[in-house]
């Protein structure tokens, strides 16, 4: 497969000269999802899913569907009859040729004052897990982690200890938006060989639209 950042949380993935897209929200490019048969949301916070990105992509294609848990899908069903699959963890599916598998049901807590939401994660042909916005853990061997580095509800200690206990071979970084120019250089050394160790898997840091086969 082929895997294409898209910006923040969002990255695109091909095969066979077909298309799925994980989480275009509000701060990925404006045409993250145009083109691709499948679109996976993790949740509802609006830079994982936003309306205005999922339009342009189901008027681009009316063979598009869009695969996500209740929460989005009662938001969008209307808009996009019949085209709108609600799924929920342990739920499997295929999808514009790719074999998912959803794993997950909470958002990680940001403060115990605000209440948890749902958020489902997605892995997709048994290779590549994106947990959304949650250090879920699959609870399946996984090649590819989409690695949340940076949101108000992690830090650094716990993105380590996730990814030793995930164990993929490689982990992406995503849920980047927010960060500054200069702060790659501290995560970088600190997911690289110079910090505390991720077991060995290898740290990978793409920029909005660079890809990388997995």
């Amino acid at each position: 497969m082929k895997l294409t950042k898209k910006g923040h949380a969002c990255v695109r993935l091909e095969k066979d000269g077909r298309s799925l897209v994980i989480d275009p929200g509000a701060f990925s490019e404006g045409d993250a999802a145009v083109g691709a048969e499948a679109i996976l949301v993790t949740h509802e916070h609006m830079d994982h899913f936003d309306e205005q990105r999922l339009h342009a992509a189901l008027d681009a294609d009316p063979a598009a569907r869009i695969w996500t848990l209740a929460s989005v899908a009662e938001q969008i069903a209307d808009a996009f009859p019949g085209r709108v699959h609600t799924v929920g963890d342990g739920d499997t599916f295929t999808a514009a040729g790719f074999d998912i598998e959803v794993h997950g049901q909470l958002h990680a807590v940001i403060h115990p004052d605000i209440p948890r939401i749902t958020n489902v994660g997605y892995v997709v042909d048994g290779s590549v897990f994106h947990p959304g916005d949650a250090l879920t853990v699959p609870g399946r061997p996984v090649e590819t982690l989409l690695l949340p580095v940076h949101a108000p509800w992690n830090k650094l200690a716990e993105v380590v200890d996730y990814v030793r206990e995930v164990a993929p071979s490689r982990a992406v970084d995503v849920h980047d938006a927010l960060l500054s120019d200069i702060a790659p250089l501290v995560y970088g050394r600190m997911l690289g060989p110079d910090g505390p160790g991720i077991g060995g898997a290898e740290h990978v840091r793409l920029m909005p639209g660079e890809s990388v086969t997995v």
